[in-house]
């Protein structure tokens, strides 16, 4: 979808995290006016500048948690907003085990919070980062958006809760318009190789952590489970190019801008890959080894996960265009430019530690 004639002002609170950043790229590119907003929690003052080169102008950015309404309410008084994309949030499933009270206050009451600030600014427009993870174990693989809700974890019980926080506010006042986008697996980076994901700490996704692996900086990846239902005993998920994310949260703002209530959104390519899968696919793209060892499964994974996206192309025009070896070579071209390790050597039969592997099907 094309942005109105005059394209507006676009709030996105967690601009300089790992698919936010992106998002704002694409955003400029099709002539918005973008406001980023960030914390820094886990991401870093360093990537406004490469993205303010990808847009080719500046991006005003402020530093502040979307908890803080009075933050809120400054950012707000200063631009012109007309719609929200809210990204800024806490994203992994072990944290979330862990640290329930934290999931469910970022997360949650972030999101009451952002409503609140945007409602008294006369701004009813949002764009919502969510998850696949609020199917829980679908009993369909690919997942529709009518299949029941049933998350397995806190992080997929917050992201359902702020999906039902905007359908109630969307049903209690016909001026509002929310779009929850549920991505499956984002994966890769900018292909400039400027921009891409750098977690703080131990990555909690798994193509930059292997990355890490193939670049020197970790000994092994650890994959956690080899005893699923799946193939190869390994957890099956939906890879999704963050350059295809990014480009459905733009079309998803241009629907927003243009019409009132609240929609549901699957974003994924429908195809699944297991763990050892991408590391397959990872070695073969960069000709590179990557090690790993077997450890127990992680409380709240399930097995499989895979996007029924028909929705997205029915009502964004939208579908997944890049497959993951082009996720896996752009992933390894941001990692080489921003980390100065070596690489480890091409993978050979013989140098090779990995168990021998069985083609999946």
């Amino acid at each position: 979808m094309t942005p109105p004639r005059a394209a507006p002002c676009v709030l996105v609170t967690g601009g300089l995290g790992y698919i936010g950043s992106h998002t704002v790229v694409a955003l400029a590119g099709h002539g918005y006016r973008v406001v980023v907003v960030d914390d820094l929690s886990n991401s870093s003052i360093d990537v406004l500048a490469p993205v303010e080169a990808l847009c080719g102008t500046s991006v005003a950015t402020y530093c502040g948690d979307v908890r803080d309404r009075e933050f809120l309410a400054t950012v707000l008084g200063r631009n012109p907003v007309a719609c929200a994309v809210h990204f800024a949030g806490l994203k992994a499933v072990g944290d979330s085990v862990r640290m329930p009270l934290e999931y469910y206050d970022v997360n949650v009451n972030g999101t009451l919070t952002l409503a609140r600030a945007l409602e008294a600014a006369g701004v009813r427009r949002v764009v919502f980062s969510s998850s696949a993870t609020v199917y829980g174990d679908p009993a369909v693989a690919p997942t529709p958006e009518t299949h029941p809700l049933a998350p397995a974890n806190p992080y997929g019980r917050s992201k359902r809760d702020a999906e039902e926080l905007l359908a109630d506010l969307c049903a209690s006042d016909p001026r509002w318009g929310a779009i929850s986008l549920r991505y499956f697996n984002p994966a890769g980076a900018h292909p400039s190789g400027t921009i891409g994901e750098r977690p703080q700490g131990v990555p909690n996704n798994l193509v930059p952590y292997i990355a890490q692996v193939a670049n020197g900086e970790r000994p092994a990846l650890r994959v956690f489970g080899d005893d699923y239902p799946t193939p190869d005993g390994t957890g099956v998920r939906d890879y999704v190019h963050v350059m295809d994310l990014a480009s459905a949260h733009v079309a998803a703002v241009a629907r927003m801008l243009s019409r009132p209530g609240n929609e549901v959104i699957n974003l994924g390519s429908g195809r699944g890959y297991s763990v050892l899968e991408v590391i397959r696919a990872y070695e073969h793209a960069n000709d590179v080894r990557v090690p790993y060892e077997i450890v127990p499964r992680r409380s709240g994974d399930v097995p499989r996960y895979l996007a029924d996206a028909t929705l997205a192309g029915q009502l964004l025009d939208w579908r997944a265009t890049r497959g993951i070896d082009e996720m896996c070579r752009d992933a390894a071209r941001f990692q080489r430019m921003h980390v100065q390790r070596a690489p480890r050597p091409a993978r050979t039969p013989a140098s090779s530690p990995n168990r021998a592997l069985s083609p999946a099907s």
